[in-house]
């Protein structure tokens, strides 16, 4: 009997840790899932076409990277009750804080092309044009917002972002050759500028601007108190993890297709596809890959549409709540509107996804200056004890730094 106490003291244990972390869970998972985009997707593939394994590795050593600035970015929400512009103009003035925006508007610009680009391509697999593709998403993605509250929008975008597990099963089906996978690890091509064009760009794919002023954002439209704290870093962790295993999943699958006589570099999303199917079957590898970017798009489009709204809005004093009805927001659903529709006649037009893409990824690793450098003095100004200091600090800051610096000179030497 005295045996069975502390085994259902700890059961309770678990079970309110688990209930901590169930109930905080959205904003976390969801920018995370945004993460691994279809301009990410399309990295990591041209990455493990044009270099089979060698960048593999990279991929697991940017987990605990993506999970340090994800973390501090759920603190300051969470401690302050304010977005990441607010933030910045309150401590270092309105200058700096329009820089700052203006600096996630251009990534969330890129990032919305890129994402539906990935639809369009998608779309055309299963014999779309373009236009109607980007057209009933336009109008999915206005009726969702227009229609629901932030915790409906999160469960959509959440259900729609399960799809990227057709990654995982991809990479498993791919039956990859660890003994290439030795020998490219051990032969890594540094002075390659094609390869430091890939590390720059898989850094950006990682830390991107939208996702520090998103989920500090839906951290507060939530209602996360203090008290949630551990509960939103485990979800963080989780996802940090999640979406890197992705990004290695698409890596994998595009090796292991390079190695059976698959191309060395992709132009579109369709070529990416087509090349699985020598590795999974051709419904089964279009079927699985079409999905896994269609979920990733959906959510990322989500994501970055909202993210420029809502710091807009903040930044302007405006509404910006999904909360409250478009007669209440009109600013906040009108650049909603016009940022998806802008972007899905650039992408009817016909920009090239893949050249895009990476583009895109560079874009943001060269940007990541501006982007961890306010979130490491943010979090540094935090009231005791949730204030970034000591160990936490010297470890976080030399992340940052070393990430900052290899986005920077791989972008740079690599011609990004």
């Amino acid at each position: 009997m005295t045996s069975a106490a502390p085994s259902r003291t700890e059961s309770r244990g678990l079970g309110r840790r688990a209930w901590s972390v169930l109930a905080v869970a959205g904003p976390g998972i969801l920018v995370m899932l945004a993460d691994t985009d279809a301009g990410s997707a399309v990295t990591a593939a041209q990455s493990g076409a044009q270099f089979g394994f060698k960048l593999l590795l990279f991929q697991l050593v940017l987990i605990p990277i993506l999970f340090f600035v994800q973390e501090l970015t759920a603190r300051l929400g969470i401690v302050t009750g304010k977005g990441h512009a607010v933030l910045i103009r309150e401590h270092y003035g309105a200058v700096w804080a329009w820089v700052s925006t203006c600096t996630l508007i251009l990534a969330c610009i890129g990032a919305l092309l890129t994402e539906f680009g990935g639809i369009a391509a998608v779309g055309s697999m299963v014999h779309l044009p373009a236009w109607l593709s980007l057209a009933v998403t336009v109008v999915a993605l206005t009726t969702m917002a227009v229609t629901g509250s932030y915790r409906s929008v999160e469960r959509i975008a959440l259900a729609m972002g399960a799809f990227e597990v057709a990654f995982l099963v991809v990479a498993a089906l791919a039956h990859p050759s660890w003994g290439q996978f030795a020998h490219d690890t051990a032969t890594i091509p540094f002075t390659d500028t094609k390869f430091l064009t890939l590390i720059s760009a898989n850094i950006g794919a990682v830390v991107m601007p939208w996702m520090v002023f998103y989920q500090q954002g839906s951290v507060i439209e939530k209602g996360l108190k203090e008290k949630d704290l551990r509960g939103a870093r485990i979800e963080t962790a989780v996802g940090a993890v999640v979406t890197q295993l992705i990004m290695a999943s698409i890596l994998v699958a595009a090796a292991s297709a390079l190695a059976r006589g698959g191309q060395k570099s992709y132009d579109n999303v369709g070529q990416i596809a087509d090349a699985l199917t020598g590795v999974l079957g051709a419904t089964a590898g279009k079927l699985c890959f079409g999905l896994g970017i269609l979920g990733a798009s959906f959510v990322a489009a989500v994501v970055v549409t909202l993210t420029a709204a809502r710091t807009l809005g903040e930044l302007t004093g405006r509404g910006h709540s999904l909360d409250r009805s478009p007669s209440q927001e009109p600013q906040f659903y009108g650049v909603y509107v016009a940022v998806l529709v802008g972007a899905a006649i650039a992408v009817a037009a016909g920009i090239p996804i893949v050249k895009l893409s990476v583009g895109v990824q560079v874009m943001n690793a060269l940007l990541l200056p501006i982007v961890v450098g306010f979130l490491f003095l943010l979090a540094r100004k935090l009231p005791l004890p949730h204030r970034l200091q000591g160990w936490q600090a010297w470890v976080t800051g030399t992340l940052m730094l070393i990430t900052v610096v290899l986005g920077l000179v791989s972008g740079v030497t690599g011609g990004g």
